[in-house]
Formats: C-alpha cells, structure tokens, sequence
C-alpha cells in the first residue's frame, strides 16, 4: 500500500467507531433482571452474534438497523423468555445511546485534517444520523444500507462506494474491525484495508460472527491513535 496514493479512509461503524457491544450488554442487563434471568457479557454477546449471523442469510437486503428487533426475538427465545413489539423496537432504538470508542471522536477529527472520511455502514440513514452525532458529525459523506440496497460483505456496496465517491481503488483505504461484514469482502474487491482489532485484549470474536477466515490486511492496529500513527507520512531524510 503506498500511502501516497490514499485520500479517502472509508470507515465501518458499528463495532469500528460505536462500541455496540457495551451498547448491547448495557440494555440487555436491564432487561434480563427484570426477567429475573443473569446472562454474563460475553453470552449475551455471543447469542447476538449467532442470531445476526442467521439473518442476512434469509435478508440479504435487511439493514442491520431492521435486523436488531429480529435479533432481539431471537435472544429472548434462546433464553426461554418473553418479550413483545415494544421491547424489540426499544431494543432497536437504543442505537442512540450506544457510546462511541474513547479515542472515536478526538482521532476521527485528527483524520479529518488529512483525508476525506466516509461512512460505509449496513446500518440504515436514521440510525447512522443518531450514530454520526455521538461521533461528533464526522464524515463528508454516507453510505448506508438502505442507499444502496444490500449489506456487505455484498460486493455492490464497494461498487456503489467507489461511484458515489468518483474514486479509485488506490485512493481509499478501508478501516474496520469485523472480518466478517468488511475486510475480507474488501480486500478480495481490490481495496487496501485496515483492521483495528478493537478486541484484542479479549477472547472470542464478542458480537461479530466468525467467518473461521484469516485475512491479510495492510495495516493492523488496535486504536484510532495507532492508525493515525500509522498513517504519518515519512519525514524527509535529512542530509549532513
């Protein structure tokens, strides 16, 4: 990857730049207690994964944001317990209160300074709108869901991505932490990618299915700030 030749650093969101998984145990907790039910993080987090991995299957259209309520169904049987509309569409909503990623907010505006940022999300516009102000409204341009009509890892979204955006392969380096939804279809497309491995302090792939694919991406980082460091252009050599 030549660095020189990189001006747009689409970014995945869900999981990359919004802490989903604190987002979901932080709703689950609540509602499991009032079920008189305890189902630790990382069970809550792997039930979601194995439901969210069925679903696209099925909804290859399905925005991720539609997926939720599904998914929470899908938990509540898992566990034998009951849920209705308004506990799934809650449930959904709580998008707005997912937090970012500590460093979320402070490295995108640094990025900005340097490159054209762009959302490529499977979520749809309401949620990415909600997401988009906890980053502090950081992206020059969306790509969602429901613009382009189905999820990655499809390979029409990097199509629709690169026409949206009048760019070249060579000009965009994708930054995400699912193996998953984005950097095996992405790089198989001819992009350059960037995993921040946002879990690797910790066991298990949490709320994101695993693929059981290792993938060879160019840059592996485990924050924002590693990445900004990583994308430093090279400081002349200086000469006696």
């Amino acid at each position: 990857m030549r660095l020189d030749t990189i001006t747009t650093l689409t970014f995945d969101v869900v999981g990359t730049l919004i802490d989903f998984e604190t987002g979901i145990v932080e709703w689950y907790h609540p509602w499991l207690r009032r079920h008189r039910q305890r189902v630790d993080d990382e069970e809550i987090l792997r039930a979601f994964a194995a439901a969210e991995h069925r679903l696209p299957r099925s909804n290859p259209e399905m925005p991720f944001t539609s997926m939720l309520p599904r998914i929470h169904d899908a938990l509540a049987e898992s566990w034998s317990l009951e849920s209705d509309e308004s506990e799934s569409l809650d449930f959904r909503d709580s998008i707005r209160d997912w937090p970012a990623f500590a460093d979320a907010v402070t490295g995108l505006r640094t990025l900005h300074g340097r490159f054209r940022l762009v959302a490529v999300t499977n979520a749809d516009s309401w949620a990415l709108e909600q997401m988009g102000r906890t980053l502090g409204e950081p992206f020059d341009d969306v790509i969602t869901c429901d613009m382009v009509g189905v999820n990655k890892p499809d390979t029409r979204v990097w199509e629709f991505t690169l026409d949206r955006l009048g760019a070249k392969r060579e000009q965009i380096l994708h930054c995400a932490q699912s193996k998953y939804n984005d950097l095996i279809s992405a790089r198989n497309f001819g992009l350059a990618t960037a995993w921040i491995e946002r879990r690797h302090d910790r066991e298990g792939n949490g709320a994101t299915p695993d693929t059981g694919e290792s993938v060879k991406t160019n840059l592996h980082v485990h924050s924002l700030s590693e990445l900004i460091s990583a994308l430093e252009p090279p400081k002349p050599e200086e000469h006696p």
